[in-house]
């Protein structure tokens, strides 16, 4: 399963996500979950990095899935639309495929 935390503080605005797992869905290079997971969260990554002014930090790693992203401060006006379209486009995946392969959920921090 893969599991998705958004990072919000406590006036609700983003700082970042932290994204870990493999959906299990299909077989390595077969599975349309974890493509379409990894396409939304390392273009929303590139995206942040190339069109906005939101300062973050990334940390990954290929084996396990994990990709972690935390901003140093509150995303800008920008990031948030980056980051309300990730949040869109992964509820638009787990609603198709359910929870059994796809988990997301928010955490303050």
């Amino acid at each position: 399963m893969i599991t998705i935390t958004i990072l919000k503080n406590k006036d609700e605005s983003f700082m970042g996500f932290h994204c870990i797992g493999h959906a299990g869905y299909a077989p390595e290079g077969e599975d349309i979950i974890c493509a379409g997971v990894s396409s939304l969260v390392i273009n929303t990554v590139n995206s942040l990095a190339y069109f906005t002014k939101t300062k973050f930090s990334a940390d990954s790693e290929e084996e396990t899935g994990k990709l972690a992203v935390s901003f140093q401060e509150p995303a800008d006006h920008d990031g948030d639309l980056l980051m309300r379209s990730l949040v869109l486009g992964l509820q638009g995946i787990q609603n198709t495929y359910g929870n059994e392969y796809i988990h997301l959920n928010y955490k303050e921090v």
